[in-house]
């Protein structure tokens, strides 16, 4: 039992007033986290049987100039379709034993021993949600969320229900290229104008340390320029054509990742977005627990508009 009577209810009061604190410190410590979240907020969405996010691969047919009376067309469209994301699970347990909660017994103590449990569940969190982002979804029996490795690094892919394969679906392509050997600016050119329509261009360029090194290797004798914002996040940045390059330890040896992010969404369930459960005492094990629970998924709304690098040295 617990020696101190508020014990539950000082856990549960201080977990809560954690949880923004613990979501702002998991999504501004990686730069993918950082680029998902910066400028726009995760959409929350209350629910539905799956994720429906639209999309826009084909133009009206109807706008043309005239003269006086000419007919206007009124011809129906196309052009307007929908991806569709099932739901995916995410969970965190913090636990404090029995022997644990003994040795706290008083308030200032019970809540600096939750902090520090709080803190290693986050520093977990980061770890492995920034490792599963960067993958295909397939792991953990396929109940990883998707990451980047299919959103952007498997083109031919289905993806939100779509096959990019399939007659008139090749506008739903991410751009591959191929480096097969030393990075050069010439060969980032291609991906980034390939990806580009006007002023709709990569907002981030991701890539692993060694390949950041190599880029900034051909800076030398340039003036090098950086993204203000996210050199204040804490993040290692130099530019190219606009778009800040930097690095993350999960991203696969020889790829560089040009990212539109404007198409890249996490959506959150409004209701369950690392929600703490109760804390609850099971009646074979000596200690309480509690539950961080995230509904949610990694979506794009426009894959022709990401494109990555592979096989660069």
């Amino acid at each position: 039992m617990a020696g101190n009577s508020n014990f539950d209810e000082i856990l549960s009061t201080t977990l809560k007033n954690y949880i923004p604190k613990l979501t702002d410190n998991i999504f501004s410590a990686r730069p993918l986290f950082y680029a998902l979240t910066n400028g726009q907020t995760i959409r929350r969405i209350s629910g539905g049987a799956t994720i429906v996010v639209p999309i826009i691969y084909g133009t009206n047919s109807t706008a043309a100039s005239y003269a006086g009376t000419d007919t206007i067309s009124t011809t129906a469209q196309t052009g307007i379709s929908a991806a569709e994301y099932s739901w995916k699970q995410y969970a965190a347990t913090v636990t404090i034993s029995g022997i644990e909660e003994a040795k706290n017994n008083g308030e200032a103590q019970i809540i600096d021993l939750l902090e520090g449990k709080i803190f290693q569940t986050q520093e977990t969190i980061i770890e492995n949600m920034n490792t599963m982002f960067w993958a295909d979804g397939t792991g953990n029996s396929g109940n990883d969320w998707i990451g980047l490795d299919l959103i952007v690094g498997k083109p031919n892919t289905s993806l939100g229900g779509i096959d990019p394969t399939g007659s008139g679906n090749s506008f739903w392509a991410s751009h591959e290229r191929n480096q097969g050997g030393a990075l050069d600016a010439a060969g980032m050119a291609v991906v980034y104008n390939t990806v580009s329509v006007g002023n709709d261009q990569p907002t981030i360029i991701i890539t692993t340390q060694t390949l950041y090194e190599s880029y900034e290797a051909l800076l030398v004798g340039q003036i090098r320029y950086t993204d203000t914002d996210v050199a204040d996040k804490g993040f290692q940045n130099l530019l190219f054509k606009g778009a800040p390059v930097t690095f993350d330890g999960a991203c696969t040896s020889g790829e560089m990742m040009f990212l539109n992010t404007k198409y890249l969404q996490l959506v959150a369930h409004s209701d369950v977005w690392f929600k703490p459960t109760p804390f609850v005492r099971p009646t074979n094990q000596d200690a309480v627990f509690s539950q961080l629970l995230s509904y949610g998924e990694l979506t794009c709304s426009n894959r022709a508009r990401q494109g990555y690098m592979h096989s660069a040295t």
